[in-house]
């Protein structure tokens, strides 16, 4: 087993979606395939790739419009690999609001943002439907969209199907409201691109570290691989087992099993319960790099302005030791 501690940073708090990580730490793949991996949480998101391309991390996981984009601005970041293909991703509304799936419902709105590039592409889109930067006003959020729409500080906010809308939809039933309040705008839909798979979870390295550690970098793909079949063979196993690792390191022991029981008086208990179903169908199987979605998302890349019209891809699936999926027969929308 090396000796060198591979450092994996999460694009945030751990989330549904990360449990094939979460799995192979558990079920000790990491160690089977021959290496250490300590998995960190960072508290903002905006600093994972930065970190990564500057060397304090070896590996993460970022969407792919940020993986493009840190590439970009000099950042030797690559893509090996898919966590999560395709969620719905777009401006999330409470009804009532004055907002409608009409996106000119938005002027005069104040629209929430996560980080730099969900504040190019509110922008780009409001100059898409004829509005003014005046019409509207932008705020950066974070990863709290939900929170602060239902604070009121926010009208609208850019955030992803199966994990802020779920937030919003318990809310809403906490609140003795349908869930059926909660109203989505798709970018992809808005921008007529085809697809969600811009904000696709990559897992991402360093480019400088995986040229020079080959074997590693193919050890922690075959690790998270068989994370995920163990997910896909049985979910409800899968996802005991990520809550029982979680509790065991977090001290979440109670909080976890009100989860698995999907009991008790606090919303979160349940919460990311559902945002594991929800997250589930969009899972990678192979987690491979499709190249239909990355065409399309540096081909959105260039017409916001982030990329320039020489850049290459950064990604590969040269780690992925085992059979691929066609990815000319895959049809992205089948998930969604």
């Amino acid at each position: 087993m090396s000796t060198e501690k591979i450092t994996v940073l999460l694009n945030w708090h751990a989330t549904a979606y990360h449990a094939p990580i979460f799995l192979a730490k558990a079920l000790g793949y990491f160690e089977e395939e021959g290496i250490k991996v300590a998995i960190l949480e960072p508290n903002d998101p905006s600093d994972v790739t930065e970190l990564i391309g500057s060397g304090y991390g070896q590996l993460g996981a970022k969407a792919m419009i940020h993986t493009i984009a840190g590439k970009a601005r000099g950042f030797p970041i690559k893509s090996i690999g898919t966590l999560m293909d395709e969620p719905f991703t777009g401006a999330l509304y409470l009804k009532g609001s004055g907002i409608s799936q009409d996106f000119t419902s938005l002027k005069g709105k104040r629209i929430g943002y996560v980080g730099e590039f969900g504040k190019i592409q509110i922008d780009e889109l409001t100059k898409y439907y004829g509005m003014k930067p005046e019409d509207y006003t932008s705020i950066r959020c974070g990863m709290n969209i939900s929170k602060a729409l239902i604070e009121g500080k926010i009208d609208a906010g850019i955030g992803l199907e199966n994990i802020q809308q779920v937030e919003l939809e318990e809310w809403c039933k906490a609140n003795d409201r349908p869930t059926s309040d909660v109203g989505m705008m798709r970018i992809d839909e808005l921008a007529e691109l085809g697809c969600c798979c811009f904000c696709s979870i990559l897992l991402i390295g360093n480019e400088d570290w995986i040229d020079a550690h080959p074997k590693e970098t193919a050890a922690f793909m075959k690790a998270v691989k068989r994370g995920t079949d163990y997910m896909f063979a049985d979910p409800v196993v899968a996802w005991a087992k990520y809550c029982e690792f979680k509790a065991s390191i977090m001290s979440l022991e109670k909080k976890c099993k009100l989860l698995l029981t999907k009991t008790g008086p606090a919303m979160n208990t349940r919460l990311n319960a559902l945002q594991f179903d929800r997250s589930f169908n969009y899972m990678s199987k192979d987690l491979a790099n499709v190249m239909r979605d990355w065409k399309k998302v540096t081909n959105y890349c260039k017409r916001l302005g982030i990329v320039d019209d020489n850049f290459q891809m950064n990604m590969t699936n040269e780690f992925l030791k085992w059979q691929l999926e066609d990815q000319d027969t895959i049809d992205g929308q089948l998930k969604q």
